[in-house]
């Protein structure tokens, strides 16, 4: 591998073909272009890479090679590479033979790619009439053929690159899409401590049912992968088609073969079914669902055929609780976890969804509260809390941690550093109080403050301020006032000798 791969070369250079849309089309639009290009550029030179080395193996002996080729993860049609696309660029054209390239793609790996590229064509009108259509995609060819941009193995190794450059885009489009992009994508340090918290091990089932691009559930294998295992399963659900085929998209360049996401509303039409009329349970679920979503399924709720709102209904227009009761429901029964990010209106706000939390807290489900920092989350400033749950707690407590005053600054988005993740799970695992930071709460603390979860009620951060001396204070003051003094008969000396005396 060369030494000269860099991720942040990499980065610069994907970050730099947005720049052919921009002006022309919303990111919201683009990103879509811009990310399945990414993905064609990938497989294609893996392929090829591939290709390569069993020419020099077997030489020219084509035959024996595309057999060779049929043990590969994917299959690429030889005029769906992206070199084919690059090749014919100034042709007219571009957008339906990028098209037709995708759909022999998906044709080609039909239980991996089903329908992933249904709601993205590079034929759309949205790009402009049909030479300034073949011109954006044209520049767009050429940007992904920069030699920064050559994702091979043999050159990059087993660096995660085109992972992170996966997750490098997803986050830069939400951080300039705002709430829309940010809508599919949980920062990785968000990411990186729910996995922690909710400890993945092999064998697990995990679920996230609002999975947006899927880089939660990846994080989740990836603490697995931390410890010398690839079995386990991901499921997800997703209701945006696009984010959906990112997700797809997202999974297949990080070689998660063994996974299930599927397109639809979790609340409405939850598809992550044991048979017809149950739901699959997993041993871990975690989820950064939608806040306060409004139109979540309310009128639906009360006929609910898998019971998920026996506890109670949420408010019309407020759905934190929907997803909590949905993801409570599909835990097995003895290894369940859960990790769900949620506003702090869900720790206090009364009514149907104080009668639901208190349901929640009687049956011993709830394990920690969690605030952490404002501005973590693109497309809301509010702080956010994650709530813990677990299926056979062995304690009655609620451990309520104080996260919210410890972060890396940034100028319009905070980040959590390795350390205070690491202080945050460290503190999980103790289960013990940390003055200003940590208590654990018996469920007897909690009913006396009416089963109100807000963590300042449990944690207490005041720090007093230092006595002040009044004395100390009085004789610094006197002491100033007679320096004062000395320079003022000073300056009256120097006043008179330049003649303004009076």
């Amino acid at each position: 591998m060369s030494d000269s791969v860099k991720q942040k070369d990499i980065n610069q250079a994907v970050w730099e073909a947005c720049d052919t849309f921009r002006g022309v089309v919303d990111p919201s639009i683009y990103k879509d272009y811009v990310l399945t290009m990414l993905f064609l550029k990938y497989i294609s030179d893996v392929w090829q890479d591939h290709y390569n080395e069993y020419e020099i193996e077997y030489g020219d002996n084509i035959e024996l090679i595309e057999e060779m080729m049929k043990n590969e993860r994917f299959v690429l049609p030889k005029d769906a590479s992206f070199y084919a696309l690059y090749e014919q660029r100034y042709e007219p054209g571009n957008g339906e033979r990028i098209d037709k390239a995708l759909h022999a793609i998906e044709e080609a790996n039909i239980h991996k790619l089903q329908d992933v590229f249904q709601d993205i064509s590079f034929n759309s009108t949205r790009l402009g009439d049909e030479a300034q259509k073949n011109d954006i995609l044209r520049h767009m060819l050429e940007d992904f053929a920069n030699p920064d941009l050559n994702l091979k193995p043999s050159r990059i190794g087993k660096l995660d690159i085109i992972g992170n450059a996966y997750e490098f885009l997803i986050k830069n489009f939400a951080a300039t899409g705002g709430k829309k992009a940010g809508e599919f994508y949980t920062p990785p340090e968000v990411s990186e401590l729910i996995a922690e918290l909710v400890d993945p091990r092999e064998g697990d089932e995990i679920c996230d049912p609002a999975c947006g691009s899927a880089s939660l559930l990846m994080k989740c294998g990836k603490q697995i992968q931390k410890k010398g295992s690839k079995k386990y399963a991901l499921f997800g659900q997703e209701a945006i088609g696009s984010t959906w085929a990112l997700a797809k998209m997202n999974m297949f360049l990080q070689g998660e073969d063994n996974h299930r996401i599927e397109w639809g509303d979790t609340i409405r039409n939850p598809k992550l079914l044991d048979g017809e009329d149950s739901l699959k349970l997993f041993d871990v679920v975690v989820a950064n669902p939608p806040f306060s979503l409004e139109k979540w399924g309310h009128e639906k709720a009360e006929a609910d055929k898998f019971g998920r709102f026996r506890r109670g209904i949420p408010p019309k227009t407020k759905g934190d609780y929907a997803f909590v009761l949905h993801m409570i429901e599909t835990l097995k029964a003895k290894t369940g976890r859960m990790g769900v990010v949620v506003p702090h209106g869900v720790l206090f706000r009364g009514a149907a969804e104080g009668r639901i939390r208190k349901k929640l807290i009687d049956e011993n489900l709830l394990d920690a509260v969690i605030g952490v920092p404002e501005k973590l989350f693109y497309g809301t400033g509010i702080p956010a809390a994650i709530l813990v749950f677990k299926k056979g707690k062995k304690d009655k407590g609620v451990l309520f941690i104080d996260a919210s005053r410890e972060y890396k600054d940034g100028k319009n988005q905070n980040a959590l550093t390795d350390e205070n993740i690491a202080k945050i799970v460290a503190t999980y695992q103790a289960r013990k109080d940390v003055d200003r930071y940590a208590h654990l709460a018996k469920i007897d603390e909690i009913k006396e403050n009416d089963y109100n979860l807000n963590i300042p009620r449990y944690v207490d951060t005041f720090e007093e301020e230092e006595e002040i001396d009044l004395m100390a204070v009085r004789a610094e003051r006197q002491k100033l006032k007679k320096e004062l003094a000395a320079l003022e008969e000073e300056m009256e000396g120097y006043l008179k000798v330049l003649g303004y005396g009076s």
